[in-house]
């Protein structure tokens, strides 16, 4: 009984100051994640106006890549310029002059939280991150009596959020 006990009693504290901890870059985290939601519209965004010299002869594939600007299409070309919808790039030259729609810089360095890849400085806090919210999906578990209503109803809610993220996964 007493290793129950403390099992219990280690989860809840260590739930307790864990969420504490965590609880600002949870802020952070939601707040980042619904300017993800609309990241295909220009909530939020200003056109920032760009004027460089990158590689000469790009292609147009390459020239998105380079610019950073997805599905590219060039319009039109004339005389080595290329004429894209948010500017033109000189093959001969490498000059490029264009604009993009982008975020304000806080609010564009926080949706890099949910896209960094291992290869960046923000990957271990979202490691750290995820394995912190599998803790507290795992620990909620020990908050209750298990032979209290309440767990038997967080029981009933936590299938019925198990089936609709599933349901919204295979649709």
């Amino acid at each position: 009984m007493d290793k129950i006990k403390d099992t219990r009693s280690f989860m809840r504290v260590t739930h307790r100051y864990l969420g504490y901890f965590l609880a600002g870059i949870m802020a952070v985290y939601a707040v980042s994640g619904v300017l993800l939601v609309y990241r295909d519209t220009d909530f939020l965004k200003k056109e920032k106006k760009y004027d460089k010299v990158i590689e000469k002869n790009l292609d147009e594939k390459a020239l998105g890549k380079e610019l950073k600007i997805k599905n590219l299409e060039v319009e039109k070309t004339e005389g080595g310029v290329l004429k894209f919808k948010q500017g033109t790039y000189d093959q001969a030259t490498g000059h490029a002059k264009y604009s993009k729609k982008e975020l304000p810089f806080i609010l564009d360095k926080m949706t890099r939280l949910h896209k960094s890849q291992s290869k960046e400085t923000l990957s271990p806090l979202n490691t750290f991150f995820g394995i912190s919210l599998f803790f507290f999906v795992i620990s909620s578990f020990w908050m209750f009596n298990p032979k209290t209503k309440a767990f038997k109803r967080g029981m009933i809610f936590t299938v019925a959020g198990l089936a609709v993220a599933i349901i919204l996964l295979l649709v």
